[in-house]
C-alpha cells in the first residue's frame, strides 16, 4: 500500500501519564493516556491533537521502536491542536508531507493512519463522505468549522494521527469520532490541513496563537443580523465608530423638584455582513474573523437608523 509506505514513518505513538489526587481520600493515583502525531520537519516537532496531551505531566513519543521525552511547545485548545518536540537525530525524522484540504471532494479515498488501542502503525481505508461538518470545541462549546468526516474506522488512541490521501500526503488531523460506545461507528472527524500548515508556524514560534481583537463584546441575533449590545471601552470597534447600546438620561420637573431617569438606549448597530460576506450567526462572526490576522481591516457593514452603511475596523490583537 503506497500512502501506508509514503507516510509510516513520520507517525509517531504518544504516551501520557499524570499523577491526580483523589478529592475524598487525598490518594494519589496515575491516569494514562495514549494518541498518535505527526512529524512536521527535522528539528523534531511533532502536530497532534490538544487533548491527547492536555493535563499530562508526562509525554512520551514512541518513533521507530525508540522513545523519546516531549515537550509541549505549543498549543490551542479551542482548536485542539498541539506541538511537541523531541530531541531525536535528524536521520531518524522524516516530515509527513502535507497535502491539500481545500480540493477535497466527496468519495474521494481517504486513509487513517495511528495507533489505535495502543497497536501502532495501524492503517483504516475509507472516503470522504462529508465536508464542511461542525462540532463544538471541547473547551469553548463554539462550534469548530470546517471538518472532513470520513468512514475510515477511527479508534481511541488515532487523534491526533493523519488522514491521507492515496497519495500518502496527509490532508487532516483526527480529532474526533461520532460514536456511543467510544469505538468507530463509521463516522469520524478530522482537522483540514489546511488550517493546521496556517497555525502550525505561529504555535511554533509564540507557543500559542494570537487571535484578532474586534472590540466587540456582545451581541444579539435578529433577523435582520446581529445587533450590538456592548462594546470595549477604547477598543477597535469603538475607535471605529460603530455603535452598541448606551445610556439615555431623561428630565421630568414637577413644580421645584426634577426628577432624573436612565433608560436603556437600544438603538444600536446591527452587523450585516463583512467584507460583503452576509452573518446572521455569532458563529457566522467568529468563522469570518478567524480568518484575519491582527492588523488587518475588515469591512463592517451595518443597519444604522435604517440605512445600511460600511465601517472599516481595524483589528487588534488578544
Amino acid at each position: 500500500m503506497r500512502a501506508y509506505e509514503i507516510a509510516n514513518r513520520s507517525v509517531v505513538s504518544i504516551d501520557t501519564s499524570a499523577v491526580e489526587v483523589d478529592r475524598f481520600f487525598g490518594l494519589e493515583h496515575e491516569s494514562t493516556g495514549s494518541g498518535s502525531g505527526s512529524v512536521v520537519d527535522r528539528q523534531g516537532h511533532i502536530v497532534t491533537n490538544f487533548h491527547v496531551v492536555e493535563g499530562a505531566q508526562d509525554v512520551n513519543v514512541t518513533l521507530n521502536n525508540k522513545t523519546y521525552d516531549a515537550q509541549v511547545v505549543g498549543a490551542d485548545a479551542e482548536y485542539d491542536i498541539a506541538v511537541l518536540k523531541i530531541e531525536a537525530p535528524a536521520e531518524e525524522l522524516v516530515p509527513i508531507t502535507l497535502g491539500n484540504s481545500e480540493s477535497l471532494r466527496v468519495g474521494q479515498k481517504t486513509y487513517v493512519l495511528g495507533n489505535p488501542f495502543g497497536l501502532g502503525g495501524t492503517l483504516t481505508t475509507g472516503i470522504v463522505s462529508s465536508l464542511n461538518r461542525s462540532l463544538p470545541s471541547r473547551v469553548s462549546g463554539r462550534d469548530m468549522q470546517g471538518l472532513i468526516q470520513t468512514d475510515a474506522a477511527m479508534n481511541p488512541g488515532n487523534s491526533g494521527g493523519p488522514l491521507l490521501d492515496s497519495s500518502g500526503r496527509m490532508i487532516g488531523m483526527n480529532v474526533a469520532i461520532a460514536s456511543k460506545s467510544g469505538q468507530s461507528a463509521g463516522v469520524g472527524f478530522a482537522i483540514p490541513v489546511d488550517r493546521i500548515r496556517r497555525y502550525l508556524p505561529e504555535l511554533v514560534q509564540n507557543g500559542k496563537l494570537i487571535r484578532p481583537y474586534h472590540g466587540i463584546v456582545n451581541v444579539i441575533e435578529t433577523t435582520e443580523g446581529l445587533r450590538i449590545v456592548k462594546l470595549s471601552k477604547g477598543g477597535p470597534a469603538e475607535l471605529a465608530g460603530l455603535k452598541g447600546w448606551g445610556l439615555k438620561r431623561s428630565e421630568r420637573r414637577a413644580g421645584p423638584v426634577v426628577y432624573v431617569q436612565t433608560t436603556v438606549d437600544r438603538n444600536s448597530d446591527t452587523i450585516i455582513a463583512i467584507d460583503n460576506e452576509p452573518v446572521k450567526t455569532s458563529d457566522d462572526f467568529l468563522r469570518v474573523m478567524e480568518n484575519h490576522r491582527p492588523g488587518d481591516t475588515v469591512n463592517v457593514t451595518v443597519l444604522r437608523d435604517g440605512q445600511q452603511l460600511d465601517v472599516a475596523l481595524r483589528l487588534g490583537a488578544a
